[in-house]
């Protein structure tokens, strides 16, 4: 299934150059400065509290973001992550895309009790089903259906997880 952006052409400059009139300047120093911030924060209830406070993010309980996770700057509010999730270190999660005659927004649902491994881009527009793994380093360009395990670049379905199986790959 492809992503679920909205398009927005632009007639002139390429779109990243008409940034300010599609989103508010101090939104974005305000959630740069916020993402900074919980980067860097070990304390997960305290990033939780951040995001979900802070950002407008949707964060499931017992949700564990790792150390450097980079959130969209321009609309994290589009980013929901469900309960009991692992987003791995250093994983960049963007809900829109500047292109050069257009710009494109879309919501990232992630399900409940997915793994996201470590150095992962995830695109806007897709949706991670529950249960999902995603391996370290993929790139997440379309849907991952639920109880499936993914990876690479590009992103292709290494297998199909039951519930037991991914229960006990977790214990």
């Amino acid at each position: 299934m492809s992503r679920r952006t909205e398009r927005y052409p632009v007639k002139t400059a390429n779109s990243l150059w008409h940034v300010y009139k599609t989103v508010p300047f101090f939104k974005v120093v305000k959630n740069f400065i916020v993402i900074q911030l919980a980067r860097y924060t070990p304390i997960l209830g305290l990033k939780n509290w951040m995001y979900r406070r802070l950002l407008r993010m949707k964060v499931g309980d017992e949700t564990a973001v790792a150390l450097m996770v980079m959130m969209d700057v321009m609309f994290p509010e589009r980013i929901h992550i469900g309960s009991n999730s692992i987003i791995g270190y250093n994983t960049t999660i963007l809900a829109h895309e500047y292109l050069i005659e257009e710009y494109r927004l879309g919501d990232v649902i992630i399900g409940d009790r997915v793994m996201v491994g470590a150095n992962t881009t995830v695109l806007p527009g897709v949706t991670i089903g529950d249960g999902a793994i995603v391996s370290a380093g993929t790139l997440v360009h379309k849907d991952v259906p639920a109880h499936t395990f993914v990876g690479g670049n590009p992103m292709r379905v290494i297998r199909e997880l039951n519930e037991s199986t991914h229960q006990s790959e977790n214990t």
